[in-house]
């Protein structure tokens, strides 16, 4: 497995490749989520292609008041994850050579990115978008791999793709879960043993409002009931937001009548969790023509 520390240095590899390459970003701290995704990548590779993973904390995505420096950076067990698990790149740059001392280049989502986490955190979106397309440039990847548990930050890199024209695959990954229900997270680590016993809420509400649909509820404004509901049971849980939106447009909707998400985030103490559930209404089977009687 080798190792790029530099911009340059993994856009002269990227430039010699002779093979499909598939892309994993992540800002380490690497879970069984993570390992889901390389192992997806690893699929999609093939067996004479090649899997990068990029190790970044990227600090345009981090806000004032979040936890950039205390993100943890566990790089030396990130590293054996990797090579375990089959990747054969580990892009690892430091933030001052991503980015120019005076950089004035962003790259930003405006219709995508106005709800949900970009509401409450503005400028998160700007950020990703910016460190992802900078990604896709250094390293050409015939495709990336992003999991499905930041389902907007999903929606917005399929968007930037197709907008911007980047010749690559965007490939979804299923969320990875604790026994409990919980999605694995970087930030898990930061609840206390009181607020992770509770933090399985966001499933559990999520479940409760997929049920309810699946039995013919279509009122986004009663299945939003449901999920906070649900989530004021948990007397730790502060809500940030629980929607339901289009599954394409990220937009609010007033009744489910095509593929829409149920997105929830919420903060135990200082720590903010996400998930979501995408439903689907069933096609409605149309009658069969009528056959026309001949004279």
């Amino acid at each position: 497995m080798k190792i790029v520390r530099t911009p340059a240095a993994m856009s002269r590899l990227a430039a010699a490749w002779d093979r499909r390459v598939v892309l994993v970003p992540t800002m380490g701290a690497l879970h069984a989520g993570h390992l889901a995704l390389i192992h997806r990548a690893r699929q999609a590779a093939g067996p004479d292609g090649a899997v990068v993973v990029s190790i970044f904390v990227n600090p345009t995505q981090f806000g004032p008041r979040e936890d950039l420096a205390k993100y943890p950076r566990p790089f030396r067990r990130d590293l054996a994850v990797c090579r375990q698990y089959g990747a054969d790149v580990v892009f690892h740059p430091e933030a001052e050579a991503m980015y120019a001392d005076g950089h004035s280049i962003v790259v930003d989502e405006t219709l995508l990115s106005g709800g949900l986490c970009g509401q409450s955190r503005p400028g998160h979106f700007r950020g990703v978008c910016t460190v992802v397309a900078k990604l896709f440039n250094l390293v050409r990847p015939h495709a990336a791999v992003f999991g499905m548990k930041d389902y907007q930050q999903l929606a917005i890199i399929r968007r930037m793709v197709r907008d911007l024209n980047f010749p690559l695959e965007v490939i979804a990954g299923e969320t990875v879960r604790e026994p409990d229900g919980l999605a694995l997270s970087s930030r898990n680590v930061y609840l206390t043993p009181q607020e992770r016993k509770q933090a399985p809420v966001l499933r559990r509400a999520l479940l409760l409002a997929q049920e309810s649909f699946r039995a013919g509820e279509r009122d986004a404004t009663v299945l939003r009931f449901l999920l906070e509901n649900e989530l004021s049971g948990a007397p730790l849980a502060r809500v940030d937001y629980a929607e339901i939106v289009g599954a394409a447009d990220l937009q609010p909707v007033a009744r489910i009548e095509k593929p829409a998400a149920m997105a929830l985030a919420v903060f135990f103490g200082k720590t903010r969790l996400i998930d979501n559930i995408v439903v689907q209404p069933a096609r409605s089977k149309r009658p069969p023509p009528r056959s026309r009687k001949t004279p």
